[in-house]
């Protein structure tokens, strides 16, 4: 593992980490040139089966692909590795987080929803799951470090296909795997050193998906959101961007949807701004965020 290459190899690697085929990566195994419709249907198949070669250019079961991949990876790399004694705890934990991405937790949460004796042992598997590289965490974001330190946090999962092969039916919850997948992509630039993300809930508890910071700087507010034609849920997600807003400091405000593509002047009271609204897929698409 990367902890262990760092203790053998001090001074002398360079550590990388590879993610499963990102969206673009995945349009590439399909087809090079396709139309807005074809990739917005292209979306939603990379969101179910996820961005893991072998089911994507091999005959593979895709579930019993990725569902044989998890139990070998839990089994092989966290409870051999570690010497786990009880690993029916580590697999219930595994299972209960790929069923609740995109949700806020505590140690103490787990500790109780999954029946462990020890804060401790959730702490510490979670941490080798995450060493795996099976999930990673987003803090809640505050300028105070002790706040930043003891905040609640995120979790989300490396791959929508994992989550969608050894979880429950996604399609009930298709804005969690919209924001798993914008997770995905914001990780990416965060170990590539390019940036810092958070998210942020107000005293009423008003959320905003991703507080992206380059430097000491919010450089930009995202909530994501999949239909906005319900105006009870469209006022939900201006408000919350207005707000963070005008905390924060940061007039870049967007809004991730399925197909809606504009940027409408907001108000909620006496906040007022411009949010830009994308389709998930063109926010993806590095050549056509470029155009936009």
């Amino acid at each position: 593992m990367s902890s262990e290459l760092a203790t053998h190899l001090t001074g002398r690697h360079v550590q990388v980490v590879l993610f499963p085929f990102s969206f673009i990566e995945y349009l590439r195994t399909v087809d090079s040139e396709l139309t807005e419709l074809e990739k917005i249907i292209a979306l939603d198949r990379y969101i179910e089966i996820g961005g893991y070669p072998g089911p994507l250019l091999k005959n593979f079961n895709r579930r019993d692909y990725l569902s044989t991949l998890l139990r070998s990876t839990l089994y092989k790399d966290i409870v051999v590795r570690h010497h786990i004694r009880s690993p029916q705890g580590l697999d219930n934990l595994a299972i209960y987080l790929m069923s609740n991405i995109t949700k806020e937790y505590s140690l103490n949460t787990l500790t109780r929803v999954i029946g462990f004796k020890s804060v401790h042992t959730v702490d510490k598997y979670l941490r080798q799951l995450e060493e795996a590289l099976f999930f990673f965490s987003v803090r809640r974001f505050s300028y105070k470090v002790q706040e930043l330190v003891r905040t609640s946090r995120k979790i989300y999962c490396t791959d929508n296909g994992l989550v969608t092969a050894t979880s429950f039916r996604f399609s009930a919850d298709l804005g969690k795997v919209y924001e798993n997948l914008v997770a995905i992509t914001l990780q990416k630039e965060r170990l590539a050193g390019g940036l810092e993300y958070y998210f942020w809930k107000s005293p009423r508890q008003e959320e905003v998906d991703f507080v992206v910071k380059l430097g000491l700087q919010v450089t930009e507010l995202i909530r994501v959101c999949v239909n906005l034609d319900d105006p009870e849920t469209k006022e939900r997600e201006v408000r919350a961007l207005l707000k963070a807003s005008k905390e924060l400091k940061c007039k870049n405000l967007l809004i991730l949807t399925e197909r809606t593509d504009a940027d409408e002047e907001a108000a909620w009271h006496d906040l007022h701004g411009t949010i830009r609204i994308l389709p998930l897929w063109k926010w993806l698409d590095r050549e056509a965020r470029e155009i936009a």
